[in-house]
Order: structure tokens, then sequence, then C-alpha cells
């Protein structure tokens, strides 16, 4: 006895075309949802009535609806054409979120409250922060994107500017300190002390000696290790920071913070940020973030 052969399964667009206009009943919508013209679309659709031998539609000059074995059909198509897409989508590989890498002060202060300008303007990609008071190897790491703070000397070849480093006094406007003047004025005041040995440029005491003011005697004296801390204890109103402009332009901006005017600096720090990438061709992703931290730069 001879096997019957398995019936010839129609081409998966013209069950696409079958189930999309099922979806809407409507040839228009159908050809918009699979971006194709009508003519196309009536084209599928008669395709596979010719090649199931049945008619799948009734159509008038205004509406089309089921026929009994069209709706047959849809009801056991659709969810299999859902299942058939599910399948494909899970052997595309995902695309890697874009790793962007700074010290904590840098992540906490300047770049964590900008992060929901870049979810609105880019919502298609995805970032991971990483922090760290190091500078990592950002190709042997996997790292796509880095923040350093370096003097320009030191900046690795190919990095783009994003801005100098300047520092000023600030604190709570709550304290109400509006200008120091003279060594006599730290007597009731509490400094706020960034306790890191490898960056003495942001010590209380050098601030102090390059303006003359060696015999200042603070109230008391409180050290961080971190300096994101430093910050988040003069806006919480503890005592007074040096702030390094413009880490905290934000919260200059909002008024949780103001700055507290006192004697220029005989000259800057020479240090500034910088942005390093990754790779010399970065992936579309990594150059969108890439542009948007240097224009998120440029705001000041």
């Amino acid at each position: 006895m001879a096997t019957a052969r398995p019936p010839r399964i129609p081409s998966l667009d013209l069950l696409k075309g079958f189930v999309a206009v099922g979806r809407h009943l409507s040839i228009t919508r159908a050809a918009a949802e699979l971006h194709l013209t009508q003519s196309a679309v009536s084209r599928q659709v008669l395709a596979l009535e010719d090649a199931l031998g049945c008619r799948l539609f009734l159509r008038s000059h205004r509406a089309i609806a089921f026929t009994p074995e069209g709706e047959r059909l849809f009801r056991k198509l659709d969810p299999a054409l859902g299942r058939i897409q599910e399948a494909i989508e899970t052997l595309q590989p995902a695309e890697r979120p874009v790793t962007v890498t700074a010290s904590i002060g840098v992540a906490t202060l300047w770049l964590l409250p900008r992060l929901g300008r870049f979810q609105a303007a880019h919502p298609e990609v995805d970032l991971r922060v990483v922090t760290l008071n190091r500078v990592a190897d950002l190709q042997r790491e996997g790292i796509d994107l880095g923040i350093r703070y370096c003097l320009p000397e030191d900046a690795p070849p190919g990095a783009t500017p994003l801005f100098d480093e300047g520092l000023a006094v600030v604190a709570n406007p709550v304290l109400q300190v509006a200008r120091l003047a003279s060594a006599e004025e730290f007597r009731n005041l509490v400094l706020l002390e960034y306790e890191d040995p490898q960056r003495p440029w942001l010590h209380w005491q050098p601030w102090l000696a390059t303006r003359g003011w060696h015999d200042a005697r603070p109230r008391s004296i409180v050290r961080f290790n971190q300096y994101d801390q430093v910050i988040l204890a003069a806006m919480a109103g503890q005592g007074i920071a040096l702030g390094r402009l413009p880490l905290v332009g934000d919260q200059l901006e909002r008024q949780l913070l103001v700055t507290i005017e006192a004697p220029d600096s005989p000259g800057p720090t020479r240090r500034g940020y910088w942005l390093v990438l990754g790779e010399a061709a970065p992936r579309e992703a990594v150059r969108v973030a890439a542009e948007w931290i240097v224009e998120e730069a440029g705001r000041g």
C-alpha cells in the first residue's frame, strides 16, 4: 500500500499575509503592518486560497470577513506564527549594554543625575555603569567607555576632552556663609575633607596655604575616603567643602549647594576629564553613548 504524501505547506510569506489580514480584517491595515502594498497582500491571500483549494475570506465593497475555513485556519495559524517568531528571537544575539566606567565621584555626582536625559533620548541603548577608583584596562576588561581624570599630557591617545577642573568652596545655603576673607572666619566652620593621599591638591591644607591662611583653625574637620561622600555631607549642611567644578554643577544648578566667595587660587589644577574609547571602531550603540557624554559635557 502506497504511503500518502504529506500535504505541501504554503510559503511562510503567504501564511503571514493571511494572518495579518485576519488580525485586522482589512487589506489596508495588513499592508501597513507588513510594509507591503495592498495589491501585494491581496495577491498573497489569493495565492494561499489557490494553494489550499478553498476561500478564506468573503469580500464585499466595504468589508471583509472570514469564511468558516478561513476562521479555523486563522485560529490555528495566529498563535503558531507567534511561537515561530519567539523561537527565532531566542537565537538572535542580545545587544550588549554599553559599559561606562568612571570613578565613584564622577559617576555619582556627574553621570547619574544626567542618565534620565540619555534614557529619554536613546531608549534603545542599555547602559551599564561601573564605578572604579582605579584606571581600568578598557580593552582587556571589556569596557566600552571610560571617563578619565588626569593631566593633559597623561590623557590616552585619541581621548576626547570633556571639561577642565576648577575648585570652589561650596556649602548648603542653610549655613548662610557667603564669603571667606580671612583665616579668622574659619573658627566656626566645619571643614569636609576628601582624605585621598594621591590627590593632595584637593585637600584643605594646600588650599588654605596658597591664600596665606596657614593659621586657619576650623571648629572641626570631618574626613571622608570618597569624594561623593564629601559632597553629600555638604548638601546635608554638615560643613563646607571644596567643590570640584563642574562635577557639582547639577547640585549648584538645583541650589542644593551654593558657592562661597573666596580669593582665587594662584593657579588651576591643570587636571581635567577625558572620554576614552575601549575600541578604535566602536559599535553603533557605543558611538551614540560617547556622543551623548561629549554633548552633556558641553552643557556645562
